[in-house]
């Protein structure tokens, strides 16, 4: 049997049974200690590094946060940059109202006139009708003749 290595018996790994309870993990306690410990000593520099940097750490942070808040505030859905174009608009929308309804309250006093007032009635059959009582002249303006098309084709671009 010389060629032969011996090869050490491996452990079998047993999972605790449901009603093993508080006396498996009583078992397991030491060898979880010895994985934590294990796992904890390569990374302590770093906590340790970590540690004395904390207030440098948590100033980076909150400085962080507060640049991404400002940055919210003034470009964010509701920022201040919409807010300043909404209001513009709200303003141009208040100004085109007011002009409508006084051109509303135009037209009102129009129609009332044309329902009720004689002199009204008459201007606007005379300016848009053309009407004029009887032994007036109306003055008619001539109008242009249309200058006549271009001969050839090269003359229209």
């Amino acid at each position: 049997m010389k060629g032969l290595k011996i090869i050490p018996k491996v452990q079998k790994l047993r999972l605790p049974r449901a009603g093993d309870g508080l006396r498996a993990v009583a078992q397991h306690a030491p060898q979880a200690g010895e994985l934590a410990i294990s796992w904890m000593e390569p990374a302590r520099p770093t906590l340790l590094g970590i540690y004395r940097l904390r207030r440098r750490i948590a100033t980076v942070a909150i400085a962080a946060a507060t640049v991404l808040l400002f940055v919210h505030v003034v470009f964010g859905a509701n920022g201040m940059v919409v807010y300043k174009q909404k209001k513009a608009e709200y303003q141009a929308l208040q100004k085109s109202v007011q002009q409508l309804q006084l051109e509303n309250e135009r037209s009102i006093q129009q129609v009332q006139a044309l329902k009720n007032n004689q002199s009204a009635i008459e201007k606007e059959a005379r300016e848009q009708l053309g009407y004029a009582r009887p032994g007036e002249y109306v003055y008619v303006p001539p109008t242009l003749p249309k200058p006549a098309p271009p001969s050839n084709h090269s003359a229209r671009k």
